[in-house]
């Protein structure tokens, strides 16, 4: 199945429904938006990429995706009739999807918190230093 429209088929912006962005998707299947282009693979849903320029040296642009309203109604049906096979890790209505889901961004919170902790810490050293000269 073709990821994007047919350029054969007449476009009518006019009647066209906007394609869907990644969070209204993942609210919708109740997926992980990492794992939602390879979820939409399994689904047959139809899928807009843009971005993921090359920056050379500087690695890749991220890329983006939009998924056909109508494919991503018929999957969501399917998602949750079990008929799509996603593994628990994926899913965002498991324990294991959560744990994944919210435990990442534990860690990233915890990180920003040493970081932070650690530069507040230097410059009260470098005021301590300053103040006791």
């Amino acid at each position: 199945m073709p990821r994007t429209p047919d350029s054969e088929e007449p476009a009518s912006d006019q009647d066209e429904e906007p394609w869907l962005g990644s969070d209204e998707v993942s609210e919708l299947w109740q997926v992980r938006e990492h794992w939602l282009p390879s979820v939409a693979r399994l689904a047959d849903v139809r899928v807009r990429t843009y971005g993921g320029e090359s920056r050379g040296t500087w690695g890749a642009a991220p890329t983006f995706y939009d998924y056909h309203p109508g494919d991503a109604r018929r999957a969501a049906t399917a998602v949750a009739e079990g008929r799509v096979d996603i593994p628990s890790g994926w899913r965002l209505d498991t324990p294991g999807g959560r744990l994944a889901e919210y435990g990442g961004l534990f860690a990233f919170r915890l990180g920003c918190l040493a970081f932070l902790a650690s530069v507040l810490f230097g410059v009260w050293m470098l005021v301590h230093e300053l103040v006791s000269s």
